[in-house]
């Protein structure tokens, strides 16, 4: 009844707006859009929902739904396991003028084969959370010699991604998970593609958990998609997974970060690791910024001095490439090729013509003597020449590095008074990507490049960051696709004071998903946002910022995001939750960038070194190994004689920390002496006249301490760092922090800029000493604990 009564209400409205004007305008339009909020309710037994009735003179058009998996666009139905909401995204048309706009989303419940009061398990805490859910009574007993049975028409199909999953697996302490093709049977992780669910799209999945395990999608990426939530569940649960049924799938197509390793290097076992971070969260898109620079004020206002690099190994223009850290060819297409294994779709960008400076500085002629020598000069056919050959480097031949079906071209914040040469050098990109079967992306700015010439937005996928550069209303009406990157919201600049040191988690997680790009929020279900992306920029080169660092920004905020662009908003869930949730869970299986320790209690690794016999009190039982010559100390140490390398069982700990020991520096110290060391870091010992100082290295910077310690007599020190800083204490109390230094800088204009320099540290642990300048003195103790 209320259905019909809001139509009647409707309809005289529209009789009304006729009979006034006789021509309803784009306003009058709104209105009657406005007015249409009511939809037919679903019965159990229809296939097809019932749509709105549009009044005389207007057609309804159903252009999009946020849960096609369960309501598609042709308004057909596919059963969710329990009850689920829908919002449909119509748009209303004048037939008279052909003028149309959005109605506002309306709702609908789907019925579900099961009621969500019959439940018996609750959902399991997963992130990002499953979709779907109806629980069954008991656990499934994962066993340690567990089964993987693929099925035998798909053994081509997914034999390579179920060894990823059996060599994950193992992480979880499952031996002997060697798939095989075969049949299903009691106690296995059965897989299929046999999957009569259609609806589920590219990466969904069905996940049944009774008295075995079966995995069915349509597709290997969402057979991926499920053995990352069966990891998850082995995670959480051990052994005993809770018996129930899981219909799973994204909300959104594009699920990303953006890292800019042309400011700072991150080496390629960071980048691995992300790979697999980012898959084990369901992430799906991981773009690389390859070249950047830093800004000029910071080196003396001159681009000759100023910080600028290009990652990539490059034939076509030797010397190009950075020489403080790159990628081989190679290299970076093995990443990509990872990425492709493990569901995560690698983009590489090459940023032109502004961030530039790199190309300009291999070749001066190029660079805008207007605009600044980080803008390439795109009036002059040399620039396009340059800039051919180095896309047809990447993109061309028999055997390209770029190997994903991606490839951004940059192409922002360049100066808007060249508006129609930049629409024009970007619309040549988008083209040439094009030309070589890639889909071409790029950064949002044609609302700032106003102009006349055409800029294609066929199958081109547009970065929205700022709405002042590219109005996102007026790109989806141009036809570009959009991905969801607003500075405001999801922009992280390590220790810059602007945009974000750490994301608003808060406010992400209860107010934020793609559809909102910036001020602008589009209706759910919106075909045009595809996803979200996530940023961070390093703009302060020189600053400090760590690999770890940056991670401990990123982490946080890639596992509040995966939930928001897999899940979408979940009033069910509280963000401390969340977090309790989330807390439970590893980085990735075999990854842990974040360097913590399981342990029973706050101190995790203890060694007294008065007699060969140690104590490690972490959860992994290993025993101390020492390599070359060493000799114990009068029972009470343990004597380095500079070639002396003895290992620990962990490789580091992360933040905050406390690592105290007790030292005795011989006195015939004459240069850098290595004590502790890492893949990622080392901290050394340095003469100073007859004593010496601690400091550390990683990333390429040299942190000391110059409190003074004293040679050949036992000294009590401990070292505690956090995310802010490191700090030397002396016999319990604090001497010296390195924290708060900050540089400041003018410009041509006097103006001050500050940049803050970041001195962290997660402390090195793999090996005391080292074969090669390796400490020489005696150490007495060692305590590591969390803080």
């Amino acid at each position: 009844m209320k259905y019909f009564i809001s139509l009647l209400i409707m309809s005289l409205f529209c009789l009304t707006l006729s009979a006034q004007e006789g021509k309803v305008n784009q306003s009058n339009l709104e209105q009657v859009a406005g007015l249409i909020k009511d939809i037919p309710k679903v019965a159990i037994e229809d296939k097809t929902i019932h749509h709105p009735i549009a009044p005389d003179g207007y057609q309804l058009i159903l252009t999009g739904t946020d849960r096609p998996q369960v309501v598609n666009v042709r308004g057909e139905i596919t059963r969710p396991l329990v009850d689920a909401d829908v919002q449909l995204y119509y748009r209303l048309m004048d037939k008279a003028d052909g003028a149309r706009t959005d109605v506002p989303n309306i709702k609908i419940t789907i019925p579900g084969e099961y009621r969500l009061s019959d439940s018996k398990n609750a959902c399991p805490t997963v992130i990002p959370s499953l979709r779907e859910w109806y629980g069954a009574s008991g656990h499934f007993e994962l066993g340690d010699k567990g089964r993987i049975i693929i099925d035998e028409n798909n053994k081509d199909a997914l034999t390579k991604p179920m060894e990823l999953f059996a060599k994950d697996m193992t992480f979880f302490g499952g031996r002997n998970y060697h798939p095989k093709t075969g049949e299903s049977a009691v106690g296995v992780i059965y897989v299929s593609l046999d999957c009569a669910d259609k609806a589920l799209g590219e990466e969904g999945y069905r996940l049944t958990v009774d008295d075995r395990i079966t995995l069915k999608a349509n597709t290997t990426k969402g057979i991926f998609m499920g053995t990352r939530t069966i990891l998850q569940l082995a995670n959480i649960y051990g052994k005993n997974i809770p018996k129930g049924s899981i219909r799973d799938y994204p909300k959104y197509k594009r699920r990303g970060f953006m890292l800019d390793v042309g400011r700072k290097f991150f080496r390629l076992a960071f980048l691995r690791d992300y790979v697999r971070i980012m898959s084990y969260y369901k992430m799906n898109e991981f773009h690389i910024h390859l070249n950047d620079n830093g800004f000029s004020k910071f080196f003396d206002n001159d681009w000759s001095k100023t910080y600028s690099a290009f990652r990539l190994q490059s034939d076509t223009y030797p010397g190009l490439t950075a020489k403080d850290g790159f990628y081989t060819k190679q290299e970076f297409t093995d990443l990509q090729l990872m990425g492709m294994a493990y569901g995560v779709n690698i983009i590489p960008e090459i940023d032109v013509p502004a961030h530039s400076l790199a190309f300009t500085k291999y070749q001066p002629s190029m660079g805008s003597e207007q605009y600044g020598m980080d803008h390439l000069d795109i009036s002059k056919q040399e620039t396009y020449a340059f800039v051919d050959k180095l896309f047809d480097e990447y993109l061309g031949g028999d055997h390209p590095v770029f190997v994903g079906p991606d490839v951004h071209i940059g192409t922002d914040e360049y100066d808007k008074k060249e508006a129609e040469a930049f629409r024009q050098f970007t619309d040549h990109y988008l083209k040439l990507v094009q030309s070589y079967g890639k889909r071409a992306r790029l950064w949002g700015a044609l609302t700032h490049a106003k102009g006349t010439s055409p800029v294609t937005a066929d199958n081109v996928i547009m970065n929205a960051w700022y709405n002042g550069y590219a109005d996102p209303v007026e790109m989806v009406k141009q036809g570009y696709e959009l991905i969801s990157t607003p500075d405001g919201y999801l922009y992280i600049v390590p220790a810059a004071g602007y945009y974000y040191d750490y994301l608003n988690l808060q406010m992400l997680f209860d107010s934020w998903e793609p559809k909102q790009v910036g001020k602008v929020v589009f209706p759910a279900g919106h075909p045009a946002i595809s996803g979200g992306m996530f940023a961070v920029w390093n703009d302060h080169c020189g600053n400090g910022i760590s690999e770890k660092d940056v991670h401990h920004r990123a982490y946080p905020a890639l596992q509040v995001l995966a939930q928001k662009m897999w899940m979408g908003k979940d009033t069910t869930l509280a963000l401390n939750d969340f977090k309790t949730n989330a807390s439970k869970l590893i980085e990735a299986p075999f990854v842990n960038v974040m360097g913590k320790i399981p342990s029973k209690g706050d101190v995790v690794i203890a060694y007294d070194f008065k007699t060969s016999k140690s104590k490690d009190r972490s959860d992994n039982k290993y025993n101390l190994i020492s390599n070359g010559k060493t000799k114990w100390h009068k029972g009470s140490g343990y004597h380095f004689r500079g070639q002396t390398s003895m290992e620990l069982p962990v490789e580091e700990i992360g933040y905050p920390y406390e690592v105290s020991f007790t030292l005795s520096i011989d006195s015939d110290i004459s240069s850098e002496e290595v004590l502790f060391t890492s893949e990622n870091a080392q901290v050394v010992i340095s003469p100073v006249n007859d004593k010496a100082t601690l400091g550390f290295k990683r990333d390429g910077y040299f942190y000391n301490f110059k409190h003074l310690l004293n040679t050949n007599e036992p000294i009590r020190i401990a070292v505690q760092g956090d995310s802010k800083g490191t700090a030397l204490l002396i016999d319990g109390k604090e001497v010296e922090r390195l924290q708060g230094l900050v540089k400041e800088f003018k410009d041509t204009k006097g103006k001050v800029s500050k940049m803050y320099i970041q001195q962290t540290l997660v402390f090195p642990l793999r090996h005391i000493g080292a074969k090669k300048n390796g400490f020489k003195g005696v150490l007495h103790h060692l305590k590591v604990r969390r803080m």
